[in-house]
């Protein structure tokens, strides 16, 4: 087959989307080199976020000088001609959207829809951003053949938001990049905690310091815990709230921000934490808990929505909004290494249901089911 894949995020976004798009191309030719991969890029990228040496994987941009101008017009449209001439099969939107016109051409058409946080969160929006997005999720969930979500939950709100039926929504869970499964010798963990001069004993959180995330009450929880916090990600302006927490209790010395970190070092971070703490009010599927399990991290995270179907069951769930809740959770791990050891080997055994093979085999029997 030749399958063609909506790639802006491939080539332009760096985390989340982009680690997505990535991975779920790099893994499907891999185990499938059977087919041909077509990436179609609205421009040209600043920097190289995507590379392959594989000779099924092409990347396609604008080939008009118009098209090239106005990239976001082909991207919606005007791509339909480069599917024809490049013989596409299947169409596969990575991020929520699709473009007009597949079915004029008789192309089959996959949309993978990653979560419905505006409509579930809407304050956290802009007035005109939720509009956009639900016009897009809705017009693409609409005219695709099938659509994809990154979890039950997703599912259960494709259905409610997007009046989607049921029976055209097939769940395939994220895996994480490979990076975060490899393991890493002590001079290259020495050689991280050294450069980010971190503790010998500390709680984890990664992503987006932004208030849906909750990173606040992992700092109210550890406040009188002898214990240090690493927070990673970028920075938002709630930020600012957690830092004016912070030195209102004089607790500056127990809390680390550390952002633009490579790959690699992050991975080697999540196997030095002791515990990984992750509140997060909701998400779509929740990858940095599968980037914990993987690290055989143990795990603390929210007990409802996604948050128990990323974790599985030996993971330790606790009311995101109750500090002193995740407080008793966390002194019980840090206390007893014989109960880490056992939640991290259980949690080892659930994770390997993300492993990229899984992930393959059930995607490619989504583009067959098509036919």
């Amino acid at each position: 087959m030749n399958i063609g894949y909506e790639a802006k995020r491939v080539f332009h976004n760096k985390t989340g989307l982009g680690n997505y798009s990535r991975d779920l191309v790099r893994i499907l030719a891999t185990y499938y080199p059977e087919n041909y991969y077509f990436l179609y890029n609205p421009k040209k990228s600043k920097e190289t976020l995507f590379t392959t040496d594989s000779s099924i994987i092409l990347e396609k941009l604008p080939s008009t000088p118009f098209y090239k101008k106005y990239y976001n017009l082909w991207r919606q449209k005007g791509i339909i001609t480069d599917l024809e001439n490049d013989k596409i099969d299947i169409f596969h939107g990575l991020s929520g959207e699709i473009p007009s016109g597949l079915n004029n051409k008789n192309i089959k058409s996959v949309v993978t829809i990653h979560d419905l946080i505006f409509m579930r969160y809407p304050h956290l929006y802009s007035f005109f951003d939720r509009k956009i997005h639900f016009y897009k999720f809705k017009k693409s969930a609409k005219n695709a053949d099938l659509v994809i979500a990154i979890s039950e939950q997703t599912k259960s709100d494709i259905i409610t938001y997007l009046k989607i039926p049921a029976a055209k929504i097939k769940v395939v869970y994220q895996g994480c990049q490979a990076v975060f499964k490899q393991h890493y010798s002590v001079e290259e963990k020495n050689e991280v905690a050294l450069k980010y001069n971190l503790p010998k004993e500390f709680i984890l959180n990664v992503g987006t310091i932004e208030e849906r995330k909750n990173a606040l009450t992992i700092v109210k929880a550890i406040k009188d815990i002898d214990t240090k916090l690493v927070l990673i990600g970028k920075q938002t302006a709630y930020s600012e709230k957690i830092k004016t927490y912070i030195q209102e209790n004089n607790i500056e010395k127990k809390v680390v921000f550390l952002k633009g970190l490579s790959s690699k070092e992050l991975a080697i971070i999540y196997q030095l934490a002791t515990v990984f703490v992750y509140p997060s009010v909701f998400e779509g599927f929740g990858i940095p808990i599968i980037e914990a399990l993987f690290s055989k991290t143990p795990v603390i995270t929210t007990n409802s929505g996604v948050f128990p179907e990323a974790g599985g069951l030996n993971s330790v769930y606790i009311n995101p909004e109750n500090s002193e809740d995740l407080k008793v959770q966390i002194e019980r791990l840090l206390g007893n290494e014989n109960l880490r050891n056992e939640i991290v080997n259980k949690g080892f055994e659930f994770v390997q249901k993300f492993n990229d093979e899984v992930i393959a085999k059930e995607i490619m029997q989504c583009y067959k089911s098509l036919f």
